[in-house]
């Protein structure tokens, strides 16, 4: 049988190398894979690219991996917030990049790299710096520029619940980024409060399917709320 299940952070996380393209999902703190962002730093993998839709806040999570100076690019949609000081940091030192990408694009970018789509066209940015060096259109009177995917070697995710072969679902807003950054990257590595049998999942409540997991680690967080 299919079992995806790892037995610790450090062999799911083992062959991250080296100028590689990482994912993490969360919505700031929501979301977040903390323990996997832990495991990445303790890994060693430097001149990472990250994408993500903050920059981290504070000293934990995100920011202590930003920290660590590992992390030689970020493609974000809100690097600046009141506790982003790491980040401004090493901005401000010239020490990482940024590619600013809007909330909506960022998303798109991500979904677009899932679902197998080559570019497309958004109004979004048009007309802003943001679009500078990007093709534009005008469709139908209305002006576009054109967007790649974002594609990814890795995607450390946090889930809800999984089963043996890979199967997700998420606590309420801590799915944001997940499903996307799942499909877009090479090796979705997910880190999941409970570990439930096979076919114990409702198949109708499952977001993210297997095909687009490749390990799981069992991090015990918040249990699965029993039915009625």
């Amino acid at each position: 049988m299919i079992n995806k299940i790892r037995p610790s952070i450090e062999e799911a996380l083992a062959d991250i190398h080296d100028g590689a393209t990482i994912m993490i999902g969360g919505f700031g703190n929501a979301g977040m894979p903390s323990e996997l962002i832990d495991g990445l730093i303790a890994q060693g993998a430097r001149d990472l690219t990250i994408v993500n839709n903050n920059a981290g806040n504070a000293d934990a999570g995100l920011a202590a991996l930003l920290k660590t100076k590992r992390v030689r690019k970020i493609i974000c949609s809100f690097p600046r917030q009141t506790d982003s000081w790491v980040f401004d940091g090493l901005y401000r030192a010239g020490a990482i990049e940024l590619e600013l990408v809007p909330q909506g694009n960022l998303a798109e970018r991500i979904r677009a790299a899932g679902a197998g789509i080559g570019a497309f066209f958004t109004p979004t940015g048009y007309g802003t710096l943001l679009a500078e060096g990007k093709e534009t259109r005008t469709i139908e009177g209305k002006k576009y520029i054109l967007e790649y995917p974002i594609h990814a070697d890795f995607a450390l995710i946090k889930a809800l619940a999984s089963d043996p072969w890979g199967n997700l679902v998420y606590r309420m807003t801590a799915r944001n980024f997940a499903p996307i950054m799942a499909a877009a990257a090479k090796c979705a590595i997910v880190q999941a409060a409970n570990i439930v049998g096979l076919g114990d999942l409702d198949p109708e409540n499952v977001v993210t399917p297997c095909i687009y997991v490749q390990r799981v680690v069992h991090v015990p967080g918040a249990p699965m709320r029993k039915a009625a």
